[in-house]
């Protein structure tokens, strides 16, 4: 259940009233998601997403957020709108949390990705790229090379719980991106989480974009070799699909010779992100939470298959 913050009825109907979109007919809550709660909200004139941002979100990040997707809408990408209320603002208050009234849009996640589904998933990233070329404003990376031997070090000898051996196995790696690490590449704003479940499609069509809460300024590349590592594993490798994301990539934003060199060291990185992210909350989150801990091995896997290459 993805609802950690629950909104009284009557906080609803005064939040929906604030928006000309007519009267609040229904809300329930989503149980997709582990960042924060999110509602489906039905009014008269519609179907919207409410979020509430949760701990993992800074509420100072939101301008960045928001900035961001009205840019790709506005540029025609398959994003979600955050609405504005009759006073102009995107950003409300609701049970306590910083909150958006999103807006809804139609289509399901894959969870096992046919080549047809990666390939418009990979120009549907290609096009975002494109879009992002002229956007100005930036974020750094806290999920970077330097917060991935942050969060190597809070784990510590705890990651040999998880598996004999990791937390040596990690050193290695760590030690190994600090030489390889592509940082000359060239930068943009990037999604950094456009795994399947942050993409909606309707058979081989992608009809959104969502969950931008990771998007930072980074070596643009990595975006692809995040996604690659996210696509092409179900759950073994599956090199159709693989093939086929970087084959839609290309259509729409063809890769420069040294990102297509640098390929396996930055999916190398992607792997050892969310290996690291995973073993943290493996570690840290209580038997009884309300989300599912996901294993952290399944990207040692991924990582082990890139590092082969």
């Amino acid at each position: 259940m993805a609802v950690y913050t629950q909104v009284p009825t009557e906080e609803l109907e005064t939040l929906i009233a604030s928006y000309a979109i007519g009267p609040l007919r229904s809300a329930k809550g989503i149980a997709e998601g582990v960042e924060n709660s999110n509602y489906l909200v039905d009014t008269s004139d519609g179907r919207f997403i409410l979020t509430l941002y949760e701990k993992r979100v800074d509420a100072g990040d939101l301008p960045f957020f928001l900035g961001l997707l009205d840019h790709l809408a506005d540029s025609g990408n398959p994003v979600p709108r955050a609405l504005r209320d009759r006073e102009g603002r995107q950003i409300q208050n609701v049970a306590g949390r910083p909150a958006c009234l999103i807006e809804f849009l139609p289509g399901v996640s894959v969870t096992r990705p046919t080549p047809a589904q990666a390939r418009a998933a990979g120009a549907a990233l290609g096009r975002m790229h494109m879009a992002l070329r002229d956007f100005a404003d930036t974020r750094p990376n806290g999920l970077g090379l330097a917060g991935w031997h942050e969060l190597a070090g809070r784990c510590g000898g705890q990651l040999d719980a998880i598996a004999p051996g990791l937390q040596r196995r990690v050193a290695d790696e760590l030690a190994f991106l600090d030489s390889h690490w592509p940082a000359h590449l060239p930068r943009s704003v990037i999604h950094a989480d456009l795994f399947p479940d942050n993409v909606l499609m309707l058979g081989d069509r992608v009809t959104g974009l969502i969950d931008f809460y990771f998007s930072c300024s980074e070596v643009r590349a990595w975006d692809l070799a995040v996604t690659h590592c996210a696509w092409s594993f179900a759950p073994d490798y599956a090199a159709a699909a693989g093939d086929a994301l970087i084959e839609g990539y290309e259509t729409e934003h063809p890769l420069l010779p040294e990102e297509r060199d640098a390929f396996p060291v930055l999916a190398r990185g992607a792997c050892l992100r969310f290996l690291l992210t995973r073993a943290w909350d493996w570690l840290n989150t209580p038997a009884d939470a309300l989300v599912t801990r996901k294993d952290p091995l399944a990207f040692l896997h991924r990582l082990d298959h890139y590092a082969r290459l």
